[in-house]
């Protein structure tokens, strides 16, 4: 079963991002993958502050010496594949989820990405900046993305929570998308990992 970590990438209060990070959650469950929701909340990781550079670290076992690092970098190597849901500040993605990001090196390597983006333009352009910088760590990003258009304006729901039902096809296909890449990559790093013994 291929593990697919969601990064949910605001750390504000009142933060939105918690509804579009438990529903693209539960919809790619029904794909039958294991998904686990990984919140920045819980890994309070510092402006980078490591001994050494995480491309430096490759090299060495153990090399993340601080526990909320090593804890962060442990869940980042179980994955698969990712799904980020980002915000976007001011044309582009948040200080918080970029330096989580920064955190790791190997453990990125050869997976793919997918996106759930919000914000005024459906966090577009917070979208087209992780691209690159995702294809820096050898990440292959997801070509169809999630886009929440002005969330404040959607309907909600008999509970009280955003409809993100208005997503649900574009969702299905960028799921779709990311398993055909994640069972072909992990495929592929299975493959190097039985060559190099």
């Amino acid at each position: 079963m291929l593990k697919i970590k969601v990064i949910l990438g605001s750390t504000r209060e009142q933060r939105f991002g918690e509804q579009p990070a438990k529903w693209i959650t539960e919809k790619a469950k029904t794909k039958g993958l294991d998904v686990e929701l990984l919140d920045l909340r819980d890994y309070p990781l510092p402006f980078f502050n490591e001994p050494m550079s995480p491309t430096a670290a490759m090299a060495k076992e153990g090399a993340y010496p601080y526990p909320v690092s090593a804890k962060w970098t442990g869940k980042i190597a179980e994955a698969d594949g990712f799904i980020f849901v980002t915000p976007e500040y001011n044309h582009g993605y948040p200080a918080v989820m970029k330096n989580a990001f920064d955190y790791v090196a190997r453990e990125w390597n050869k997976k793919p990405v997918a996106f759930v983006g919000y914000g005024t333009v459906g966090g577009a352009r917070a979208v087209e900046q992780w691209r690159p910088v995702t294809t820096e760590q050898q990440m292959v990003p997801i070509r169809t993305a999630v886009s929440i258009i002005a969330p404040w304006m959607l309907p909600k729901n008999a509970d009280g929570m955003t409809d993100l039902s208005s997503s649900d096809a574009t969702a299905d296909q960028m799921l779709d998308q990311l398993i055909w890449w994640a069972d072909a990559l992990k495929a592929a790093r299975d493959k190097d990992s039985a060559s190099s013994k």
